[in-house]
This record gives structure tokens, C-alpha cells and sequence, in this order.
């Protein structure tokens, strides 16, 4: 028997981040990934760069590794959450920008920032400036820098968004497209993505007060702020980075405790808290404790009924504990919710099999018809097609 599960990815669903999917949940076709590997981004925008400063470190590097090749006295430790921020400063940077390198409590790497209080010309960086000209600005805005060392007064400033697989590269500039400067860029794994818009109020502070000095009447607002508790939002961002293996290394365990101090921690919106509850929920499953995992996806349930992800993930759980008739009733309520809810059809195919196989085929065909030119679904495409010639002979 397949693996029927679905894991969401996360994503920052603030409106700049319109290319990405809403609250770390995917929806349609996507939803056909599995639990075990990160699914791929719809559509990788163009992401050629000669800046190679995002690559002074690679990430997922553990801080012992990184602390090899950056001597630590020349790094000042901050606090950030559960975990800690590096900082090389701009004196001391090839780059002549402040480098911010930004570890989890298990002291994996999971983000990077730069910034340029004087700004960075990019008219020695043709390539990337390329790249930029084929992105479309995720976000648009006006932004005063008081250190520019260019005397123009260039206020415009713009952010764009591009990556890979796994991470997420942002860059705000400012000025005219045809002679940009280079404020701040950010590199990050994608569980992380929210926390590292350079738009996040904390940084665009880095910009305007370099030195940490504030005036004592701040009327300047802008700049993203979370109403969701921070240590919420890293813990759940390190419960998918362990749950998904972005860096390689699966845990259950990790992410069970993440997604437990996440939930310990609250959420303002009841949208994080039961998507929460459900990841967790999936993280028993990974341990093979079923009863524990079919805890959480109900109390999911009851803070955020009728979804058709928990529903499915609970039919399957329900199948793992023998419990035939609520996991045809949680399949059938997906499928209800979302008729075109591709893995739910095939898993609500599978359910009906062995007591009504002209419901099943119906099922499967169904599938088949959502999942048509889908390469990722060929295997399972095999095994239905054959499944079908058997129940109609």
C-alpha cells in the first residue's frame, strides 16, 4: 500500500508573496506529494546571479562546520529566538556589507542577510541585473536611506523574489532599473521564507538606523510585522525543515517537538494553530503512533473543520488503525469538498476496492483524469491503470 499522506509546504502569505502559495498549504494538483520530500515549486523564475556574496556560506551547514572557515572572533553573537544570529560587519566583510548568518537551536544555518546601508552598485553584476529585469517586484515601495553614498536621491525601491527547489533568494534595490542599487539580499531554505523578507520591519531598520541608533519619536511604520508570535513561527518553520528533510537529515522526532512548542507558544490565527495540530499530527505518523497522530488531526478538525487536506490525512490514518468506515467517511467528505482532489480520489479508490469495485473504478478513472501528464504521478499511474483492467475483467 502507498503512502497516502499530504504535507504542505510554507510559504509566507502576505500579498508580495503572491507568486507562492498561501500559508504554507498547497492546494490542487500539488497536493499530490508526498510527506517524504519537499514539493517542487510550480514555476522556478529566473535566478542567474554573479553576486556570489549569498554563497559565503552554504546552508544547512551546521554552526561547528561554519565556524571552521569564519573565524569566531571577528563574528558578534545576537539572540535570535530559540536560536542565534552571526554577525561579520561591514569593516571587517569582503562583501563591505554587514553578513548576518542566522542558526537554529540545532545549530543548522537556515538563513542569510546581507545589508548595504551605502548601497551596492550593481552595474558591475550583469548577470544578475538580467535576472532582475525578467522578475516582475514582488512588492513596490518608497524608502528613504539616509547613508547612500551616491548623493542621488533615489527613494524607489523594489523587491524581487527568485530561487531554487528548496530556498528562497530576495533582493531589494533601489532606483531605476537601469541603475540599480543593492540594499539588502536574503538567502533562506523555504520553511523559513517569513522570517527573511528583507520588507520585515526589523530590517528595513538595519537600513535606516545602521548603527542601531533610533530616534526617540519613530513615525516611520513600514516594513511587514507578524501578528503571529515569532517563537511560533520558528519552531513551526523547524518542524518542516525535520519533517520535510531540507537539509537532508529526516527527524519525526525534531519536528514533533517543534510543532509542540509551536502550538505551546499560541497562535493569533486559528488557521496556524490547527495547521499546527495537523503537522504534528503527521509527525506521529512518521513515528508510527497512530492513535497520537488521529488526536491531533481531530483537534485540527475542530478548530478549522471541513478541510480537505486534515481529511484526508485522517482517512488514511484511520485506514492504518483498521478503522475501515471512518476513513471511507473522511475520504468520501474530501472529495465532497474538493472534487478535484487528486490523491484523495485514488485514496477514496483504494478504500472502496475490496466491497464495491464498480465505485472504485469510478474512482480511479477519476484520478487518472485529474493526474493526466503529471510526471511525479507515473508510478502510481501504472499501478491504477493496471488496477482498473483487473476489477473490470
Amino acid at each position: 500500500m502507498y503512502a497516502h499522506f499530504v504535507n504542505q509546504r510554507s510559504h509566507d502569505p502576505h500579498t508580495f508573496r503572491a507568486l507562492l502559495l498561501q500559508l504554507w498549504m498547497v492546494c490542487g494538483l500539488f497536493l499530490l506529494n508526498g510527506c517524504d520530500t519537499p514539493p517542487k515549486k510550480p514555476i522556478l523564475p529566473p535566478s542567474e546571479s554573479d553576486l556570489v556574496l549569498l554563497n559565503s556560506a552554504t546552508l544547512c551547514t551546521s554552526k561547528s562546520a561554519f565556524l571552521k572557515t569564519h573565524p569566531p572572533s571577528s563574528l558578534t553573537p545576537q539572540e535570535w529566538g530559540t536560536g542565534q544570529e552571526l554577525v561579520f560587519p561591514a569593516d571587517q566583510s569582503p562583501s563591505h556589507g554587514d553578513e548576518s548568518y542566522f542558526f537554529d537551536e540545532d545549530g543548522v544555518l537556515v538563513g542569510i542577510v546581507f545589508t548595504y546601508p551605502s548601497g551596492l552598485d550593481l552595474h558591475p553584476y550583469p548577470v544578475l541585473r538580467h535576472t532582475l529585469m525578467q522578475l516582475k517586484p514582488t512588492l513596490e515601495f518608497y524608502l528613504n536611506v539616509a547613508n547612500l553614498s551616491s548623493g542621488a536621491s533615489m527613494d524607489s525601491s523594489a523587491l524581487y523574489e527568485t530561487g531554487d527547489e528548496k530556498t528562497t533568494t530576495q533582493y531589494l534595490v533601489l532606483g531605476p532599473r537601469e541603475h540599480q542599487t543593492l540594499l539588502q539580499a536574503s538567502r533562506t531554505i523555504d520553511p523559513y521564507v517569513r522570517l527573511f523578507s528583507p520588507y520585515r520591519r526589523e530590517f528595513l531598520e538595519r537600513l535606516r538606523y545602521p548603527r542601531g541608533q533610533k530616534p526617540g519619536q519613530q513615525l516611520d511604520s513600514q516594513g511587514a510585522e507578524d501578528k503571529e508570535p515569532f517563537p511560533s513561527l520558528q519552531q513551526f518553520a523547524r518542524g518542516q525543515t525535520a519533517q520535510l528533510s531540507y537539509c537532508g537529515i529526516q527527524s519525526y522526532d525534531t519536528a514533533a517537538a517543534a510543532y509542540q512548542k509551536a502550538i505551546a507558544t499560541g497562535f493569533a490565527n486559528k488557521v496556524w494553530l490547527a495547521e499546527a495540530h495537523h503537522k504534528l499530527g503527521l509527525a506521529w505518523v512518521g513515528k508510527g503512533q497512530h492513535e497520537t497522530a488521529k488526536t491531533e488531526m481531530l483537534q485540527s478538525l475542530a478548530i478549522r473543520p471541513n478541510t480537505p487536506e486534515i481529511l484526508n490525512n485522517l482517512g488514511t490514518v484511520y485506514s492504518k488503525l483498521g478503522d475501515k468506515a471512518n476513513a471511507l467517511a473522511s475520504f468520501e467528505k474530501a472529495v465532497t469538498l474538493r472534487p478535484n482532489y487528486a490523491i484523495a480520489r485514488y485514496n477514496l479508490a483504494e478504500a472502496y476496492e475490496p466491497t464495491n469495485p464498480k465505485r472504485a473504478i469510478s474512482e480511479y478513472e477519476t484520478y487518472l483524469a485529474l493526474v493526466q501528464g503529471i510526471p511525479d504521478e507515473a508510478n502510481r499511474i501504472a499501478l491504477v491503470q493496471q488496477r482498473v483492467k483487473t476489477l473490470k475483467q
